[in-house]
């Protein structure tokens, strides 16, 4: 007596253009593992790419409220702590014949898992006009077939969940602003005139991003003692080379200084952060829109200059 089944369906490798990803629109994403290299993410002619149903993860950054309860009713917010986020990002890999697509497969499932050893990779995001923002990721969980019929010979997609410690995005583009001590004068020639030792001056440093900022701070001597303020709040901060193994810094010597985390290292790598005026120093942060700053630099001639590096950071990609 014959039988009846059911039929044997093998399913089809998916098409679904990853080009317009939710959240994001269209636009091209890469990869870029912990040792630098780059894995294009939405480019249907590789044997890898992203599949744009069930992107998720993308959009604003996670928070937690911490409240006390009002006696009239309700509450009063008191805390927001912004929270890790996870990313959902499936991914199809494929091959001309089984060798060729596990190799792919082991290649990408290496440069996912790495980061667990090396570092965080960074998922980059590259808009239509060349801006782009980036966000440093771990792998968490995901890097596995769908276990179906056909799947796993020459092609399989994993659905893969990346952990980023940091929520927000950052531009690709750093925000750079540079001052310098132009020539100095003689006092008397040919009359009487002043020329600043100190104040490289009062700037309006703009912060185009969503949250705040943690600067990097370069600064070029000759200098020796070095005061940033922040104009709206009064917090500064105040390096004194003196108090420093280094000592005041000669004519091409270089001293950064990281608010995020806080450190202070001079061109040859040197820990100067004794040299900050503790317990008073405030490393401050760049608030979005823009703040008053001033840059001042005792000790300072011809040559003398501060270069501020930030990169802007947002809730979106």
């Amino acid at each position: 007596m014959p039988l009846i089944t059911a039929p044997v369906v093998t399913p089809e490798e998916p098409t679904t253009p990853p080009v317009e990803i939710p959240e994001i629109g269209y636009a091209t994403v890469t990869y870029v593992d912990p040792a630098g290299t780059r894995w294009p993410m939405t480019d249907l002619a590789a044997d890898w790419y992203t599949l744009a149903d069930g992107v998720s993860g993308l959009g604003a950054a996670p928070y937690v409220l911490t409240s006390d309860p009002h006696p009239r009713g309700g509450a009063r917010l008191r805390h927001v702590q912004p929270q890790p986020r996870s990313i959902v990002w499936p991914v199809l890999v494929k091959g001309a014949d089984h060798l060729v697509f596990t190799a792919n497969w082991r290649a990408l499932a290496r440069a996912f898992t790495r980061t667990l050893r090396e570092g965080p990779g960074w998922l980059e995001v590259v808009r239509p006009d060349g801006t782009g923002r980036r966000i440093a990721v771990y792998y968490s969980t995901g890097w596995d077939g769908r276990g179906q019929t056909a799947t796993g010979i020459t092609w399989d997609s994993a659905v893969v969940t990346l952990w980023c410690e940091d929520p927000y995005w950052l531009d690709l583009a750093p925000q750079v602003v540079h001052r310098e001590t132009g020539t100095q004068v003689d006092y008397l020639v040919p009359y009487p005139s002043v020329s600043s030792s100190q104040v490289l001056g009062a700037t309006t440093v703009t912060n185009p991003g969503d949250v705040d900022v943690w600067p990097e701070w370069r600064i070029t001597g000759p200098a020796s003692v070095i005061t940033f303020t922040r104009g709206d709040t009064g917090e500064s901060f105040t390096l004194t080379m003196a108090d420093t193994p280094h000592g005041p810094l000669l004519a091409g010597e270089t001293v950064t200084v990281s608010t995020d985390p806080p450190r202070v290292r001079s061109g040859t790598g040197e820990n100067l952060v004794a040299g900050l005026d503790w317990p008073g120093a405030v490393l401050w942060s760049l608030p979005p829109g823009e703040t008053p700053v001033t840059f001042q630099l005792d000790g300072a001639e011809a040559g003398s200059a501060v270069d501020l590096t930030f990169y802007p950071r947002y809730e979106t990609a």
